[in-house]
């Protein structure tokens, strides 16, 4: 019976150290994120967190389809900008077919160094400009879902 409580002593103490460097973990990541500025006056897309460390950053907000102007299958472009106004990426968001006063909640994720501010413009169709990828270039998917698993291995 003393085996079986040490067992589970040992278990409970393993469990809240996961937890513990889980909210630890989650506190540093977030802590390192600053505030970063918007550059336009497009009242349909309202932002309510735009946020970058030095390497990576990430916008949630919404867009609202009003009756002057229709969203509806067009889309968002952000350009995002260093201190000192150089161009860094761009992102688009597709909008659905959003109806009359409908929302559309969007979230973009970047891999962008030193962003300083962004702007946000509507286009009626998405050009063939370069746009910000998430994967390192010159992989593909399988390469980086196999250099996962031996970082893993090594690890484990």
């Amino acid at each position: 019976m003393d085996r079986v409580k040490t067992l589970l002593k040992y278990a409970l103490w393993v469990v809240l150290f996961m937890i513990f460097s889980e909210f630890l973990i989650n506190v540093g990541l977030n802590s390192s994120y600053r505030p970063i500025e918007r550059k336009d006056n497009i009242s349909q897309v309202n932002i309510y967190q735009a946020e970058a460390t030095l390497v990576n950053g990430r916008i949630r907000g919404l867009i609202t389809n009003s009756e002057t102007e229709n969203l509806s299958g067009k889309y968002l472009e952000f350009d995002f900008y260093s201190e000192r106004d150089v161009f860094l990426g761009r992102k688009f968001i597709d909008i659905n077919q959003l109806q009359t006063n409908e929302t559309q909640n969007f979230e973009i994720l970047f891999k962008l160094n030193d962003v300083d501010y962004y702007s946000v413009s509507v286009l009626d169709e998405k050009p063939e400009a370069e746009e910000i990828q998430i994967l390192p270039e010159g992989w593909t998917t399988s390469e980086v879902v196999l250099a996962t698993a031996f970082t893993l291995l090594i690890f484990w």
